[in-house]
């Protein structure tokens, strides 16, 4: 039996470009997506801030959609989705994906505006877990979604209710419109539940995954940023997650949400199973930990603790908004400012990777020219990538 493939290469700013097309061919690709079905590009925003290892980099956002684009994948499109404390389209401006998107030319659509994609219901054929706890009345997905291939961009990162997050959890945001937060109790069956929906709609499937700069600690938002300069990427997302998992120094097997997909035939977890092209990592590990924040111990007593028979009063009431309330002003009133920009600030002077975030512009220029050299692919410095990207 022909194992699953996983690429695992190492990168740095001067080629990550190349790295990545040479990465998504080391991972199959072209196998794994429709080239005459449009593709959706699913990046993620955990966090509207600019946290590098919270959220999809620019440089991966860009590579893969060079990728595609070279080999002759037409109708690209980003779609974004909101949570209860990340505004998308302040996301997309502060992490550098609108001038990324109008270079290439690719749309963006919002799958929280009806005017962008209409949800419909969705009868699964896969039997379904954790899904119909949260939604008995039926189950809707965007339409827009049914007969495209997807590419998932995930980051490297621990979570506080998964223990780590990747290409599984990436599709939680574009394929849940509604009430998202009533699925962590069950947050291991949600995921398990949403990957067979995507086998069962999607034309292909293919995650490429950033880990040059990984997210150790309470994620997916309050973490500590880790240089690690790898990047990964496969067809089945089990597979990645699992190899991601155990780079950051976890079991996959261990894991609720791998274990599941992996028993349920949805992907492969067990790393015996999984054929590791690239890199070897044999060695690798991170030692990576979740541990708590202000958030994730509130979270596990409403919805782990035996208060969880009390999660209708607390969630289901306007009692959630007090909840909603708290979660944002502590993330972008007392753990960003106090916390996250100072680690931002330092992480500028020791990252390589920071100071080519910095590089890419957060604004679209007027006129922006298609294909222009990007800061990543424009030379061996910072100052040639600098004047490259003003470059008329």
């Amino acid at each position: 039996m022909k194992k699953v493939t996983v690429a695992v290469i190492r990168s740095n700013p001067h080629t990550v470009l190349e790295d990545i097309s040479r990465l998504m061919e080391l991972a199959g690709f072209r196998q794994a997506l429709d080239p005459s079905s449009p593709t959706i590009l699913k990046d993620n925003i955990s966090w509207h801030f600019p946290f590098l290892g919270a959220n999809t980099t620019p440089w991966q956002l860009e590579g893969v959609i060079q990728t595609l684009q070279d080999a002759g994948y037409g109708g690209l499109v980003a779609v974004e989705n909101d949570t209860v404390v990340t505004n998308a389209f302040k996301g997309d401006r502060l992490n550098k994906y609108g001038p990324i998107y109008a270079r290439y030319q690719v749309p963006v659509k919002y799958n929280f505006r009806p005017e962008d994609i209409r949800w419909v219901r969705y009868e699964p054929l896969f039997d379904m877990k954790g899904l119909p706890q949260v939604y008995p009345e039926g189950i809707f997905i965007p339409e827009f979604f049914m007969g495209k291939n997807i590419v998932h961009l995930p980051t490297v990162k621990c979570h506080i209710y998964t223990t780590t997050t990747g290409a599984m959890k990436n599709a939680f945001g574009g394929l849940l419109n509604r009430r998202r937060h009533h699925t962590h109790s069950v947050i291991h069956e949600t995921l398990v539940d949403l990957l067979a929906i995507q086998k069962e709609i999607h034309a292909g499937i293919f995650a490429v995954m950033d880990g040059t700069i990984c997210g150790c600690g309470p994620g997916p938002r309050t973490m500590i940023p880790v240089e690690k300069n790898y990047l990964l990427a496969s067809a089945d997302c089990v597979a990645i997650d699992a190899v991601a998992a155990h780079m950051m120094g976890f079991d996959p097997m261990q894991i609720g949400y791998i274990r599941m997909a992996h028993e349920r035939g949805l992907g492969v977890g067990n790393l015996k199973e999984i054929e590791i092209v690239g890199e070897d990592i044999s060695s690798v590990n991170f030692r990576f930990h979740v541990g708590d924040n202000l958030a994730s111990r509130a979270g596990d007593l409403l919805w782990f603790s035996p208060l969880k028979k009390m999660q209708k009063l607390f969630f289901q009431t306007p009692l959630v908004y007090f909840f909603v309330f708290g979660s944002y002003i502590y993330h972008d009133f007392i753990w960003w400012p106090l916390k996250g920009k100072r680690i931002m600030a330092q992480l500028r002077e020791t990252s390589q990777w920071a100071r080519l975030f910095d590089q890419y512009p957060e604004d679209i220029p007027e006129a922006e020219p298609i294909r222009k050299s990007s800061p990543a692919a424009s030379g061996e410095s910072e100052k040639k990538q600098t004047s490259s990207r003003n470059t008329p």
